[in-house]
Order: C-alpha cells, then sequence, then structure tokens
C-alpha cells in the first residue's frame, strides 16, 4: 500500500533533540544537524508542534524549505494547540517558543493544528500526520481529570475520520498515532473502524525493550497491513552512551543491568553499541523505518553508517544464548 511504499526508509531524523528536547541548541546548530542528514542521504524527517512548543518545526521548516518539496519526506502531529502568550508553562523544553498548549483531538483542532504546522514550516505541504501522546502514560498530564480513554473517544468521533477525509482531500498522504507505548495503536486497529496508514512507535522496540511489540504489537501490524516506524532505538540516550533511559530520564536497574550484559558482548565481538541497536530495531519484517534523533552532525554520520557496517551474526547467537535478547528477535542477516 502507499504508505509502505513511500515510507521504506531506512532511516529518518526525528525532532525531539533540535527541539531542544535535552538541552539548548542554537539555531546554527540545528541548521548544521539538518544539513547533515541531508547530505548522508536521509530523506524522512520527523517533528511535532509539541516538540519545543513549535521550536522543531520552525528549525526544520527553515532547513527543508529550501530543498525541493518531492525530494523528502515530512511527518508531524495533531492533538496539541498552541497560542502565543508571555508565561510559558513548564515542560520539558529548555528555551522553548513562546507557547501554551492545550490537548484537542477534535476534528476542527485537527485542521487547525494542521494548518499552524504548515505556517510554521512554511512548506506546502504535510506528507503523513500522527495523532500524538494520545497513551496511558500522558494520563498525569491530561487537564480536568480526563484519562487517555476519554481523549480516545474524542480522537474516534474527531480526529481519526477527519484524518481520512483530509486524506481523501489530497492533503496528507495518510495518518496514524505517534505514541510511546503500545495500547493505543493496538486499540485503533482492533476497536475502531478507523482506517489508519502507519504508526510510529516509539521507545517500545529496542536492544533493551522489545518483548512486548513482539508479543501484542507486531502480530497486530501485521494482521492489519499497516506501516510501522520505529522510533527512538537508543531509548532517548540509554543505547548511545547517554546516562538517560527515555524521555523521563529515569535509569531502572533492571534496564541498566541488561546494557551491561549487551555492552560485554558487544565488546567481545567489536561491536558499536548505537550501530547494533538501529540495525536491531530496523530488521523485524513489519518496520519501515528507523527514527533517531541527533543533536551534532557527528551523530547523524554514525547513525547514517550503521547500515554499512556487518555485525558478526555469533553476536546476535551469544544476546539470545544468554537472553539478553529474546530469541523470538528477528536479527540483521
Amino acid at each position: 500500500m502507499m504508505s509502505k511504499e513511500v515510507l521504506k526508509q531506512k532511516l529518518g531524523l526525528g525532532g525531539v533533540a533540535i527541539g531542544n528536547g535535552f538541552k539548548v541548541m542554537s539555531d546554527k546548530q540545528s541548521e548544521q544537524t539538518l544539513e547533515a542528514a541531508w547530505d548522508a542521504g536521509i530523506r524522512y524527517y520527523d517533528t511535532s508542534p509539541w516538540y519545543g512548543l513549535g521550536l522543531s518545526e520552525r528549525r526544520f521548516g527553515h532547513f527543508l524549505h529550501n530543498k525541493k518539496r518531492d525530494d523528502y519526506i515530512l511527518t508531524t502531529k495533531v492533538g496539541r494547540v498552541l497560542t502565543a502568550t508571555n508565561k510559558v508553562p513548564e515542560t520539558m523544553w529548555n528555551e522553548p517558543s513562546p507557547f501554551d498548549y492545550e490537548y484537542d483531538y477534535s476534528a476542527e483542532a485537527v485542521r487547525r493544528s494542521y494548518e499552524d504546522s504548515l505556517q510554521r514550516l512554511g512548506v506546502e505541504r504535510i506528507d503523513y500526520l500522527f495523532i500524538h501522546d494520545l497513551s496511558p502514560d500522558h494520563n498525569d498530564e491530561y487537564e480536568d481529570g480526563n484519562t487517555w480513554l476519554d481523549h480516545f473517544e474524542v480522537a474516534r468521533k474527531g480526529a481519526m475520520p477527519e484524518l481520512t477525509r483530509m486524506r481523501e482531500e489530497g492533503l496528507i498522504k495518510g495518518w496514524g498515532l505517534g505514541v510511546n507505548t503500545i495500547e493505543p495503536i493496538v486499540k485503533t486497529l482492533e476497536d475502531t473502524d478507523a482506517d489508519p496508514d502507519l504508526f510510529l512507535s516509539a521507545i517500545q522496540y529496542s536492544l533493551v525493550h522489545h518483548k512486548k511489540s513482539l508479543d501484542e504489537l507486531f502480530p497486530v501490524i501485521e494482521k492489519h497491513k499497516v506501516g510501522l516506524m520505529a522510533a527512538a532505538p537508543f531509548n532517548a540516550g540509554l543505547l548511545s552512551g547517554q546516562d538517560r533511559y527515555n524521555y523521563g530520564g529515569e535509569m531502572p536497574d533492571e534496564k541498566v543491568e541488561k546494557l551491561n550484559g549487551i555492552k560485554d558482548v558487544a565488546k567481545k565481538h567489536k561491536v558499536d553499541l548505537s550501530t547494533a541497536s538501529i540495525q536491531f530495531s530496523f530488521a523485524p519484517d513489519v518496520v519501515n523505518t528507523v527514527l533517531a534523533g541527533a543533536s551534532k552532525p557527528e551523530q547523524i554520520r554514525e547513525n547514517a553508517r550503521a547500515f554499512d557496517v556487518k555485525i558478526p551474526a555469533e553476536f546476535w547467537k551469544d544476546l539470545k544464548k544468554e537472553g539478553l535478547i529474546d530469541e523470538r528477535a528477528q536479527v540483521p542477516a
């Protein structure tokens, strides 16, 4: 189907870091990072209004509007509407743009978010839209005591059919969900009559965390024949040398112990862990693209080179033998 054909890109660039997700980046640094991605042959770019409260979209657009539009794929998100403010809320972003935000998964909010994103990006179209953070890990952030299931009902009646209409109108090529948990993807495919094209699943399929995807996510993706992007293959830093696991920064003992075991096997076989992480996340047949962030040009170049490296089959065999990765996990040929 179109989504799989269009988005069969090995590697894409995610926009969290460029939205000042972990540290402040200058406009110049973000431009250099995006330039390195383009020079490395990366042609899939994913951002969101949430990243830096519009900052990531502005930076991506500032770079991409100088490129021929048909030469790259661009995705962004819906689900939060931004409004200008002189009282910027406390968020995970460092020095974000001066905007407040409100969760809104209605049809009207989807249209407004889409138009606002086009303005920030400064481009004529967006290829795919993901309904963002419609997920149980955001229950503590929703206002008025709402849960993700409350918002899911709004999206089921509002955002989902509206995105299908936008696809039919030719405004976008397709849509899906962009979430950090598996349950919303499964619920969308199994419990609604929605017609999504692809999903962005972040932090759910990596060397240190993948069993639940094998058990619950991959079978449903395969059954419904939709596309899947495996995002954050480093678990937001843990597998690329940072003392950080996922976006909250916690370091669970179980994951650290598994990481140390994987490091020992990698050292034995002289395998770079970042390279192995990217190849592992791309290996499953159901995965269309690995989406990784970066804040420096050298990180981009390292990620892009990952697919050119031959990793010994014994490395993967040892990981399975020692119970460090699931026996069922597909590994690079």
